[in-house]
């Protein structure tokens, strides 16, 4: 219980340094284990600071990598989303009850490589004279949460294994731009960031798998329909080399870029 009521306070904390301070404290037993009942209300879940101030995904400004103010963009824009992440892995903890040891520690650890994502990140945009929070956001990922709040199932499959598997996608183009401006700095994070980001959507497919088993489900059809269902499309180019990793097929990965647009 005490476990669960740290993991609660961690997810509650509005505080970005404070946050990362007590996810990286967090620990679960050792061997099997009782997952006490839900008995937090989830008020002022998840912890947020007041900045940044969020908006519309399509008013997020887009700046060019050639300047400082367009690096200390991406490098915010970044920071947000793995300050997302940190609370996406904490709910998944918190919120689903009933599952195996093992998913809880996998989300906890999920949760503790985010945090230290995010303070990477953060110390890099002081290098640059900027800090998180200054810049606007929006909160996408956050909405994905509360879209998939009723069913581990459907967590499982649009947050990891669509939002965070977007990641793999899109990540080794900005190494590339910012290898091409000689942000040497910013590269081996994100490079650190893609690396362990492939054993999260691994993570996701995992536990994806596990649920599609017990209720007596393919996952491959299981999935390709949720996204159907939920009006998700995933766009070209995939980084199927880290997909793979990530323990998705190659005709499931054929078979999203078939779905219709």
């Amino acid at each position: 219980m005490a476990a669960f009521a740290a993991i609660y306070d961690a997810l509650a904390e509005r505080d970005p340094v404070a946050k990362c301070g007590q996810v990286a404290a967090l620990a679960l037993p050792e061997g099997d284990f009782g997952v006490p009942p839900v008995v937090e209300d989830g008020a002022g879940v998840p912890g947020r600071p007041e900045r940044p101030a969020l908006i519309h995904p399509r008013n997020v400004p887009h700046r060019g990598l050639g300047s400082v103010a367009g690096r200390v963009a991406l490098l915010h824009a970044v920071a947000h989303i793995e300050f997302n992440a940190i609370n996406l892995a904490l709910d998944a903890c918190w919120r689903f009850r009933g599952m195996p040891a093992d998913y809880y520690r996998d989300w906890l650890s999920v949760a503790q490589d985010e945090a230290r994502h995010f303070s990477l990140l953060s110390a890099r945009l002081g290098q640059l004279g900027a800090a998180y929070g200054e810049l606007p956001a929006h909160n996408g990922l956050w909405e994905a949460a509360e879209k998939t709040a009723t069913d581990p199932l459907l967590r499982m499959a649009l947050v990891p294994r669509v939002l965070e598997a977007r990641g793999l996608d899109v990540t080794p183009g900005m190494i590339g731009r910012l290898t091409e401006v000689g942000d040497a700095e910013t590269v081996a994070i994100l490079r650190v960031i893609l690396d362990e980001e492939v054993r999260h959507v691994a993570i996701g497919t995992r536990w994806f798998e596990f649920l599609c088993a017990q209720r007596g489900l393919d996952p491959q059809p299981t999935f390709v329909r949720l996204l159907a269902e939920h009006r998700v499309r995933v766009a070209p180019p995939l980084n199927r080399e880290a997909r793979v990793r990530a323990g998705f097929a190659e005709d499931e990965m054929d078979a999203l870029l078939a779905a219709p647009r």
